[in-house]
């Protein structure tokens, strides 16, 4: 049996964007928070007495403004290399447009694959093959897996590449690949990196994104780390996802529904922030907040933004006891919709609410409206109608709570369209 981990996207000394902009913000650990989670990686790593470490592309955030980011990774690779911990590193889009970093040494015991074709490295003593390629240039266009060489017989055989695999969201198409296409090498694992959330694409083969070991801005939000995968005498897999991050990001939302006031909606964000810091064990938190839903508060909050962000802010400060960073407020409130007042309006809006009213207790009226749905009913999937909550054209009953459900949307539609 043996242990490693798997890690990616490091990006050492990459900034958390523009935190040093907000007051309150903790500007000490933000500086410093890719390399703490580095070091947590290290830590990890030591601690949990793994045979090797895997680090699948984005090391570096792009080149070095100077030599302390590769004399800072030195100083950790030795820490490895003391506790006998090689590594083995590919190259990934960022990495490969670093020009400083090709010119440091580093330990023994620090493994980097080619960039110009694939390679594959042995740990004889546990029969361990790794097949790897790094990228050459920035942006790698071509599925760099196909070139991969077969699984050596008798070993535990690891893919690492950098990937957007089936191109996922948000992320540059580099060196992407199909899961089929991995499967077919015949690897037992694919160590996978350049997607920034922790992802287990397939179980046999494992093909694992990790996520990267710290968010750096709001789009990546919740835990980030490592996974701690045990190997077992019958080559069975165990995944452990390890967080490393020292700061999180989080969204809270606050549904404002109900609220009488701007300091009613800044207690239910009180109250969400300590759920939220409870879910969060103790690290220090970067937040968006999004106050939304229809609110007698809405007017009061619209009217002074400034002054509500700053409420919101100052409750931070308090609940959050300094642990607490509020990025940005965003406010999507509404006034609530009054029926009485929606019915006296002028023009479209009240004859729709009319219409709405008569539709709703009208049976004649709901039966034409499943005939007007005839067609639309055919085109839904059979499992969609199927059981206690399907959908049921020709029930009154159900078409009455679709009139419910769809009454707001539409209502706010025709209000946005009145007022444009």
């Amino acid at each position: 049996m043996f242990r490693f981990l798997h890690a990616a996207d490091i990006h050492l000394d990459s900034p958390l964007h523009k935190l040093d902009y907000y007051e309150g913000a903790p500007i000490d650990e933000v500086r410093q928070a890719t390399r703490r989670a580095f070091d947590n990686l290290v830590q990890t790593a030591i601690k949990e007495k793994v045979s090797f470490v895997l680090i699948a592309g984005d090391l570096y955030d792009g080149d070095w403004k100077d030599y302390n980011t590769g004399l800072y990774f030195v100083s950790q690779m030795n820490r490895l290399r003391d506790a006998a911990i090689p590594v083995y590193i590919v190259a990934g889009n960022h990495d490969a447009a670093s020009k400083i970093s090709v010119t440091l040494r580093f330990p023994e015991g620090v493994h980097f694959f080619p960039t110009q074709k694939p390679a594959t490295l042995c740990i004889d003593n546990m029969h361990v093959a790794i097949h790897g390629q790094g990228f050459a240039s920035p942006a790698v266009k071509k599925d760099l897996s196909a070139k991969y060489p077969p699984p050596l017989p008798g070993y535990f055989n690891i893919g690492m590449l950098h990937t957007c695999a089936t191109c996922r969201e948000g992320h540059e198409p580099y060196a992407p690949c199909t899961l089929d296409g991995l499967r077919s090498k015949g690897y037992d694992y694919w160590a996978l990196g350049h997607v920034h959330q922790y992802e287990a694409l397939m179980d046999d083969p494992l093909i694992v994104f990790p996520g990267n070991i710290q968010g750096r801005h709001v789009r990546e939000t919740g835990p980030k780390g490592c996974v701690l995968v045990s190997v077992d005498d019958s080559e069975g897999h165990e995944l452990e996802f390890k967080p490393l991050d020292v700061i999180r990001w989080v969204i809270v939302n606050v549904d404002t529904s109900g609220a009488g006031s701007g300091y009613d909606v800044v207690d239910r964000f009180n109250k969400h922030l300590e759920k939220v810091l409870g879910e969060n064990e103790g690290l220090p938190l970067v937040t968006r907040v999004v106050i939304e839903g229809d609110t007698q508060a809405h007017s009061e909050l619209a009217s002074d933004t400034d002054q509500w962000t700053n409420e919101i802010r100052s409750a931070a400060v308090d609940t959050g006891g300094g642990q607490v960073c509020v990025e940005k407020v965003k406010f999507r409130t509404k006034p609530p919709l009054s029926d009485k007042a929606l019915k006296s309006a002028d023009g479209a809006i009240g004859e729709f609410v009319h219409l709405l009213d008569e539709l709703y207790s009208d049976p004649e009226r709901l039966h034409k409206l499943s005939d007007e749905l005839a067609d639309l009913e055919k085109k839904v999937p059979r499992e969609l109608k199927e059981g206690a909550d399907g959908m049921k054209f020709d029930d009154p009953e159900w078409l009455r709570s679709l009139v419910d459900q769809v009454r707001p949307m539409l209502l706010k539609r025709l209000i946005r369209k009145e007022e444009s």
